[in-house]
């Protein structure tokens, strides 16, 4: 006798799928860069959001620009977005960018995130890409665990982003990598 299973999985994204999209970026943003961010920044307007996902599920600027989405049942509970790294010293045939790695933060630790990684490395492969990156808040090291328990590995590349052009709002990021 086998026990249930939870009706989970991963696939690309609908443009359908943009207001559950935004959703999930408004309440994940808002848990893990209170600290981080001004309250304005993370005001999302949900509306605009999803217009703004809707946009960029429609029309990628590279085929290989893709959003995955995690799903329990038919509710988006995460989201990936990839693309071909752009950073200089970056190969954009071979080297693919997880941009975003985002999961409901009352979703997490439920095997979401680690599916969305998984979908993530079998759609990079599929378009041939042979390593990925990605940039993480140097301060947020829950994801950073996450990262290197799963293979992947700091590259001694940092960077600060400057996310309102006045210097007040400065964020360190360190850059992790892994082979595919």
């Amino acid at each position: 006798m086998s026990s249930p299973t939870a009706d989970v999985s991963v696939r690309i994204a609908w443009a359908d799928d943009a207001p559950a999209i935004a959703a999930v970026q408004a309440r994940a943003w808002g848990a893990t860069y209170a600290d981080v961010l001004p309250a304005e920044a993370l005001a999302l307007d949900p509306e605009a959001t999803a217009t703004a996902w809707a946009d960029s599920l429609r029309k990628p600027g590279d085929a290989r620009n893709r959003v995955l989405v995690a799903l329990e049942r038919n509710r988006v509970v995460g989201y990936a977005v990839v693309s071909p790294a752009g950073d200089p010293d970056c190969d954009p045939v071979a080297d693919a960018e997880l941009q975003e790695l985002t999961v409901d933060a009352a979703e997490r630790g439920r095997g979401h995130g680690s599916r969305l990684l998984q979908a993530v490395a079998d759609t990079l492969v599929a378009d041939r890409f042979t390593r990925a990156v990605t940039w993480a808040m140097a301060s947020d090291d829950q994801l950073r665990k996450f990262l290197t328990d799963a293979g992947w590995g700091p590259d001694s590349a940092h960077r600060e982003l400057d996310l309102d052009g006045t210097g007040s709002t400065t964020v360190k990021q360190v850059r992790l990598h892994t082979a595919l």
